[in-house]
Parts: structure tokens; sequence; C-alpha cells
């Protein structure tokens, strides 16, 4: 997981789990069990312990980062002696199809917005920030979906900045994974959260740098804090075809469901049929676009196969 130089350096501190759990340090649970299975993907097994173990632990460090950004930004509003609003702290959450990033985010928003402040914590995925399908076909693109080139950057760029900038409200689009399209005229409001979560693929990516030194705004610059969410490459395949058949026998029975025509297939062809997709396109953007970018993370979650995290890389500062 860690990139190390020739002398043996990395800019990560790793953690096995139990040392990572060991730094929850008396910080409550503040879930019940029904909660943790309601912020729960179809596939994942999140659980109290997972929890307990590994989020508990993270929240508390968030709260560190949080107090000292919202410390450095009085002592600097002090320095200008401006009356500029506290800007929303912003939490990147990166990684591969199906390794578990909504999971991940759901519950981070669930533990922040139940500090002892009761924060305002607002969730969006980059999924609304999709071209439609439409223009994805007309420009060639279906089979790039989730690639770079399918989301309408400028739109997330502003979106993002109108939220650092403390606009009221900022929108975002929605995006249905039931019909596998953004819905026209479905907006989120985002209306000055103290904490923003923004979950995607891609979120970590920087692009092709400019020859003249004109700056060019990043998704990633402008969150605080990022996680990257990482398992292998086996176990991320095995993972997308087990989700795929449960969809199946779940969302895919709706008739308004994009992949309505794969739910009377046999388990066989529905194996094969998912195998084809991860070859083609997710694995594709996994070594193009998102494994890329893990060292870019602040934290690294590396799971293993039974999708317990068992170690944690922690950014040094």
């Amino acid at each position: 997981m860690e990139q190390r130089t020739d002398d043996g350096l990395s800019p990560y501190r790793t953690f096995p789990r139990s040392q990572w759990a060991a730094l929850r340090d008396g910080a409550p649970m503040t879930l019940s069990p029904e909660e943790v299975t309601r912020v729960r993907s179809l596939h994942d097994r999140l659980d109290i312990m997972e929890v307990e173990e590994i989020y508990l632990p993270l929240s508390r460090l968030l709260s560190i980062y949080v107090a000292a950004t919202q410390g450095l930004f009085s002592a600097q509003r002090g320095f200008l002696g401006t009356e500029d609003t506290k800007m929303p702290y912003i939490i990147g959450v990166a990684g591969s199809v199906a390794v578990g990033k909504s999971t991940t985010a759901r519950v981070l928003q669930a533990l922040l917005a139940r500090w002892p402040n009761v924060p305002k914590v607002d969730l969006i995925t980059t999924d609304g920030f999709l071209y439609p399908n439409a223009v994805l076909a007309r420009e060639g693109l279906m089979e790039k979906k989730g690639f770079p080139e399918s989301y309408d950057l400028p739109a997330l760029l502003r979106f993002l900045s109108d939220v650092k900038a403390g606009r009221r409200p900022a929108r975002a689009p929605v995006y249905s994974h039931l019909v596998y399209d953004v819905m026209p005229n479905h907006w989120v409001e985002i209306d000055r959260p103290d904490i923003l979560i923004v979950e995607g693929l891609n979120v970590l990516q920087t692009g092709r740098l400019p020859r003249d030194g004109k700056a060019i705004p990043f998704v990633s610059d402008f969150f605080d804090f990022s996680v990257y969410i990482d398992a292998d490459e086996d176990v991320l395949r095995g993972w997308y075809i087990e989700r795929f058949l449960a969809l199946r026998t779940t969302a895919f029975l709706d008739p308004k469901s994009y992949f309505h025509r794969y739910s009377g297939i046999t388990d066989e062809e529905a194996a094969k049929t998912a195998a084809s997709i991860w070859e083609r396109i997710n694995l594709v953007n996994l070594h193009e676009n998102i494994l890329p970018t893990r060292q870019r993370a602040d934290l690294i979650l590396k799971k293993s196969q039974s999708h317990r995290v068992d170690n944690v890389a922690l950014r040094r500062l």
C-alpha cells in the first residue's frame, strides 16, 4: 500500500487494525445496530465492530483536524482583519467501483453529525455530475461512463467553489442508479454545511497540467481531507460480480431499471456479463484513472476479501 523511495521513506504512517482501533480512545459509540444496517450498501458487511474499530478512530481524528482548521481560519481572519464566514470542511472519499465508497461516506456522515456540537453534515456523490446518457451516447462515451471524460467537470468545480464560498444554496444534480442516468430538473440543495462529504471514483485525479503555468483547479483542491478505500484487484472483481448477481434479484427486477434485461438470465450468464463489464470498463478505469490517485489521499483504508479494513495508512504531517 505504501510507495517508498529508494531509502525506504514513506509519506504515510501505517497502522495494523488493532493499533488503529486503540486510537478510538474511549470515543462513544453513537450509532445503533439498526442505523449501521441502514448506512450499509447491498454487498458490504459493515457491522458495529467495524464502526467501533475503524470509523470511530477516524471520526475522532477528523474532529481534531476540523478544530485545527477552524482555529487556523480564525487566526487568518484576525491577521487580515476581515469578517469572513467560516467555510465548510470538505472530505473526499475515493476508490474503485464496488469497494464500498458509499458505505464509508454514509457511516462518516452519521458519525460526524453526532459530534457534541451537532454539526450539519451533508453528502453528495459525483454521479450527479455525469453527463446525461443522451450526451454520452452522442459522444461515444457510454463505454467510458465513470471515466474522467464522462463528467461535467466545470459544473462540479462551480458547485464546490460555491460551497467553499458560502453561497446558499449550492445545487447538485441527482443521479438515479435505477434508470442509470442523471434525473432532469432534480437537485439536492447544499446550504452552508459545517462538513460536506464528496464521494466519487475520480475525485483525487489531477489531470494534465498546463505548460504555461496558468491556474487549473482540480476537484481535490477543494478538499480539506481525503480518504481512499483500497482492495486488491481480484477482490474488487469478485465483489463487483457478487453485487451484480445480488442486484439481479433486487433492483434489476424493476421494469424501469436500465439493467432490467439482465434479471431473467441465468447465474452463469450473469456472472459472465459482470466479468465482461468489469474487465472492459471498470478495471481499465481503475488502472488508468483511479489507482494512480491513491497516494494523493490523506488516509488509505485497505480492505481484505471479508470487507474488513486490515490496516490504515495516514499521511504524515
